[in-house]
């Protein structure tokens, strides 16, 4: 391996990065949701908020949002795992694991593998969350 090649972001990384999906612009008040998970890592210093609406009926996630301090990473990673969670019901959404993330985005560099679990702990939390509520 080159020297700095442990640092290339793939395409797929970069674009997530640069177009994130599903991130909450502007006041997290006037998205509608059914609960939100917040979590943060002390090492890195990023913190995560994912906001979820989940069809009651089916316990589908209709929609997600998701809010960030964090790195190119934690940004990619949370873009990923926003679209691959749509659609599915709360315990398929909570199978997603980090290293589906990474295969999502064609691999991140391996000290930045961590960013990818922040989007999930947050997901779960806000899982967690929703069903403390009903």
């Amino acid at each position: 391996m080159n020297e700095g090649q442990d640092w290339v972001y793939t395409d797929i990384v970069k674009d997530h990065f640069l177009n994130p999906r599903n991130f909450l612009m502007g006041d997290e008040n006037k998205f509608e949701c059914d609960a939100t998970g917040i979590v943060g890592n002390p090492i890195c210093g990023d913190q995560m908020k994912m906001f979820i609406k989940v069809d009651k009926k089916t316990d589908k996630i209709i929609d997600v949002r998701w809010k960030t301090y964090g790195c190119a990473s934690a940004i990619a990673s949370t873009s990923a795992l926003s679209e691959l969670a749509k659609g599915k019901t709360l315990d398929e959404a909570l199978k997603i694991s980090a290293e589906d993330i990474d295969n999502y985005l064609g691999k991140l560099p391996k000290h930045k593998f961590h960013c990818s679990v922040l989007g999930h702990q947050a997901l779960a939390d806000a899982v967690k969350n929703y069903r403390a509520q009903k």
